[in-house]
């Protein structure tokens, strides 16, 4: 009975912390006292709560005043979903018209962890696939989108990856973590990344890097369609409409490289 009483309590300071910073970022610089009233708190509880938000960056405080108000540990926290909501704004417009050229399914992803998220997809009126993968986690090793990632990690990152199992999900999947780096190693000069039925049978993806203005990938668009409309052989001349789309998107996120 304990044990569920300190969970209570736990789960009800974070409600309260996070009513704190709804209530400062309503009301800007507040007083403690005024915090106390609206949370129907002791004052005491609101302080230590301040005190917390304020020692973590989520609150700063005014030494004269004795005032607090969001701090920027808040906006660093906001930054990465704010990243993927530029990425997604500027990715809607070329995944459609990619769609178009290419009449098959086009989609973003964003690196999230150890897996490559599908924020958007765009699936053409003639396309054979009707799956919807958005929001989906898919594996890195097995997807284009998530070589593209996999590609541009940090050396200590990739080997932390390469380092655990690799799922197997075709006869076609690589799982040998020497043949992979090397694979993904070859990416970085041509531009893009693909898959060949290696994580649906029958299933062939190119991607191409999205950059953010400092020239960190961001995302990875890619075209996703069967074999008998988007075989092994068409893999070069679709990239490059891949390579122009990741472009024309890094381009609206401020790349200038």
């Amino acid at each position: 009975m304990e044990a569920v009483n300190r969970k209570n309590t736990f789960v009800q300071s974070v409600d309260r912390a996070v009513s704190v910073m709804e209530f400062l970022s309503r009301n800007g610089w507040t007083r403690v006292t005024e915090v106390a009233n609206e949370l129907g708190i002791h004052k005491s509880t609101a302080y230590r709560l301040l005190t917390t938000l304020r020692d973590r960056g989520l609150v700063e405080q005014d030494t004269a005043t004795e005032k607090y108000r969001l701090g920027f540990g808040v906006v660093l926290l906001a930054s990465t979903v704010t990243a993927d909501l530029d990425v997604l704004r500027c990715g809607r417009p070329v995944c459609e018209r990619l769609s178009e050229q290419t009449q098959e399914t086009v989609t973003v992803a964003v690196l999230e962890g150890d897996d490559a998220v599908v924020i958007h997809q765009t699936i053409s009126k003639a396309s054979a696939l009707s799956v919807d993968w958005t929001g989906r986690h898919t594996p890195l090793h097995a997807t284009a989108a998530g070589k593209i990632f996999l590609a541009h990690m940090t050396t200590d990152q990739q080997r932390r990856v390469l380092r655990r199992p690799l799922e197997r999900f075709t006869e076609d999947t690589i799982v040998d973590p020497a043949i992979l780096r090397d694979h993904v190693r070859r990416i970085v000069d041509a531009g893009f990344g693909y898959t060949v039925e290696e994580l649906e049978v029958g299933l062939n993806a190119v991607a191409a890097p999205i950059r953010s203005s400092d020239g960190g990938v961001v995302g990875a668009v890619s075209v996703s369609g069967p074999v008998f409309r988007l075989p092994a052989e068409f893999i070069p001349e679709t990239a490059e409409l891949v390579k122009e789309a990741g472009a024309e998107i890094s381009r609206c996120l401020g790349f200038r490289g």
